[in-house]
């Protein structure tokens, strides 16, 4: 199978060109939930190129410190990577890690906000469904490379491996679970659910929403995919990818049931927001008679990056006066 594009010298892989295609309609997808917010859509080009940067470190780090058995199997473990640094930076040999990819640009967009005055959250939920797709995407890079499949099947839709990519002690099984279509397929769905909610319950989200969901759709759909992976991370006999996956997915949705059932976020619902400025509507949060806090949101809204980071920065302010 041809893996890339040769020009003279240079040769541009298949599986980067489909990461970059993944990245670029992320951008250009959140740009446009930016615009229904009321946002500069135009700054996430900004955006891009440190996620990208800090995306890419962060995968790499997660393939270093959770090599596949596969990898490990063939000497590629954290301790040869330790030892040999350089090939850290040979990234496409071994190959990357997701859950590290989001934590990467996590980071990213936090350093991006905190310098540029944004708010994380906003932009987080933004960012999410987008995110989701890119991960569709770039799963297509996994069929490039055949890599990424799941046990031997003999489904009408399984897929050929062809030998040299087989893994050990597979070396005569031809068809396999197409992990790679199932994850592509389940996150398309992610990402559209995610675009649903934030159009259709936009009265009823506060900043920060759309990303937790994010934090519980594809944890749960990694989790129990990685049931079907026939080459997992294992540290001490633990799925590692696994167990992480499923600690997110229920922390996030405790999470969510906290700030909807128990304490809402002081700053309020999103609400349609005018092209020149942010209007408050001064709801009132569930459980409670008040209305938003109006002049505490119009502080907090821009210059603190999470809604209950600011109520305890607020609240540590007040404790100091």
């Amino acid at each position: 199978m041809i893996d890339g594009i040769t020009i003279g010298p240079l040769t541009i892989k298949f599986y980067a060109l489909i990461i970059l295609a993944g990245a670029l309609f992320a951008a250009w997808l959140a740009s446009k939930n930016a615009k229904d917010f009321g946002r500069e859509g135009d700054r996430v080009w900004d955006i891009l190129p440190i996620l990208l940067i800090m995306g890419i470190i962060g995968a790499r780090l997660w393939h270093v410190f959770t090599p596949s058995a596969s990898n490990a199997a063939e000497g590629i473990t954290t301790q040869f990577y330790l030892s040999n640094p350089i090939e850290i930076l040979k990234t496409w040999k071994g190959g990357l890690g997701i859950p590290g990819g989001v934590i990467g640009g996590v980071i990213g967009l936090l350093i991006y906000t905190i310098f540029s005055k944004q708010s994380f959250a906003e932009w987080a939920d933004f960012l999410a469904p987008g995110l989701l797709f890119a991960q569709a995407i770039g799963r297509w890079g996994n069929f490039v490379n055949q890599e990424l499949y799941g046990g031997p099947s003999d489904l009408p839709w399984a897929i050929r491996i062809d030998p040299v990519h087989r893994l050990r002690g597979f070396e005569n099984v031809e068809r396999y679970h197409p992990l790679f279509l199932y994850e592509f397929l389940l996150n398309a769905l992610g990402g559209v659910f995610l675009l649903f909610a934030a159009r259709k319950w936009r009265e009823k989200l506060y900043r920060g929403d759309i990303f937790i969901m994010y934090l519980i759709v594809y944890p749960t759909i990694r989790f129990f995919l990685e049931f079907l992976r026939l080459d997992p991370s294992p540290i001490n006999d633990i799925n590692i990818n696994q167990t992480v996956m499923g600690i997110i997915a229920v922390l996030a949705f405790l999470w969510m049931l906290y700030r909807h059932f128990i304490k809402a976020p002081k700053s309020g619902h999103y609400e349609l927001i005018d092209k020149e400025g942010i209007e408050v509507s001064g709801m009132a949060a569930p459980g409670s008679a008040e209305s938003v806090d109006t002049e505490f949101l119009a502080k907090a809204m821009i210059n603190d990056p999470w809604p209950e980071l600011a109520e305890m920065t607020e609240a540590m302010k007040k404790m100091g006066k």
